[in-house]
């Protein structure tokens, strides 16, 4: 590879877990030829969250180096609904929901994507000009026992629960949905590894080339254990309010916030390197923090309320009555993390977890100056805050 071959191959390995064949998608990339990338989105939800735009970020660099995006709404797979890491069969949504959700879409994608080259499909353009009999023919071209090797389904089926039949269509379909692109490559994420490969292998039952499937990783969210999820009320939504984005991201672990740089941030791993050797000479990672934040906020609002958001924040730390000299106060976790509530009572805050959580109901907990709303939220080893607990009750608190 030649210098400028080698960059284009850096910049697309650059946060993924894994590529398969490895060899065969640097060929392709290699080729010179504008290949055909295909990512697919169920709309399950209306708002997208940073965790999606690991994902969205990666078709963006394949855009960069000249390549052909669609952007896949599953608005026909959203009605059969994804079983991925479902111990239980899970309820379909109606066409209209899909509908509804789908059309939010569009405006938060292009807050990354150049809308010039993105093409955006739906795949019920093919799926609902399936007969009967086109659906058999392509539940025909996989068993039983290749859909049984899924994780899911397997645990399922050991465990005697049901797996309704309409389940095994969903990986068929997003198989299939290759075969209609006729992709090239597939992106998507580490749990999605069964769905990606039925499509290499429908791909080779109609006579094409299989694609190259390249998966990142699942963006923890800011307790830093779990995905980045709504339900878990751990995420940062690209729609959120300028301030609530800054304080979110402020919030995290220093070794998180590398994470998040790595997968999220638009610099080059030259600047990134730099910011960390930075730290190693004695830069405060707060600074670094600070400077990212305002990355992402410019990205999806814009650089004048990314500054502002900054202002804001600096303004509440300013106003904030933080005493001369704080007890500090060291934790070293028997597990990997603790719910905020546990650790108000264990470092005598309160007297109770009930205690702990009827403060954070009545808005009188904060972390660095953050509100804290979710008596759930965990913290985790590796973070250094500042913990109030009503208007006088502060500490600086590690967990290690």
């Amino acid at each position: 590879m030649n210098h400028e071959q080698q960059a284009a191959w850096d910049l697309i390995k650059r946060g993924t877990v894994e590529i398969l064949p490895e060899d065969e998608l640097q060929t392709k990339l290699m080729s010179g030829k504008p290949l055909r990338i295909k990512a697919g989105f169920d709309p399950t939800a209306p708002d997208l969250h940073l965790g999606h735009t690991v994902l969205i970020n990666k078709l963006r660099q394949f855009q960069i180096l000249g390549h052909e995006v669609t952007f896949l709404i599953g608005d026909f797979t959203g009605m059969i609904g994804d079983p991925t890491g479902k111990s239980a069969t899970r309820k379909p949504l109606t066409r209209e929901e899909v509908q509804e959700n789908a059309q939010t879409y569009k405006a938060q994608i292009f807050k990354i994507l150049d809308p010039k080259t993105t093409v955006i499909d739906f795949n019920s353009r093919w799926m609902d000009a399936f007969s009967a009999a086109d659906l058999v023919g392509l539940a025909a071209k996989y068993t039983v026992a290749r859909m049984l090797e899924r994780e899911d389904f397997s645990k399922r089926y050991a465990q005697g629960d049901a797996i309704a039949i309409h389940e095994f269509l969903y990986p068929l379909v997003m198989g299939y949905d290759s075969v209609a692109l006729k992709a090239d490559i597939e992106l998507g994420g580490t749990d999605q590894k069964f769905n990606l490969l039925v499509g290499r292998e429908l791909q080779r039952h109609y006579g094409q080339t299989p694609q190259s499937i390249l998966m990142t990783p699942l963006l923890e969210g800011l307790d830093g254990v779990k995905k980045m999820s709504k339900s878990l009320n751990n995420y940062i939504g690209i729609c959120d309010a300028p301030n609530d984005m800054f304080g979110k991201l402020m919030s995290i672990s220093d070794d998180l916030m590398w994470r998040y740089i790595e997968l999220l941030s638009f610099h080059s791993n030259e600047a990134i390197q730099a910011w960390r050797q930075s730290v190693t000479d004695g830069a405060n990672p707060r600074d670094i923090k600070v400077n990212f934040a305002k990355e992402i906020i410019a990205r999806f609002h814009d650089t004048a309320a990314a500054e502002s958001a900054h202002h804001d924040f600096v303004q509440r730390f300013q106003q904030q009555v933080i005493p001369d000299v704080l007890e500090e106060i060291t934790i070293d976790l028997t597990e990997s993390s603790i719910l905020l509530t546990q650790l108000i009572k264990q470092i005598g805050m309160t007297s109770t977890t009930s205690d702990a959580i009827r403060m954070i109901k009545q808005h009188a907990v904060k972390v660095d100056n953050v509100l804290i709303t979710d008596p759930k939220i965990q913290l985790h080893g590796g973070m250094h805050f500042i913990l109030q607990v009503g208007k006088r009750r502060m500490a600086k608190v590690s967990l290690s």
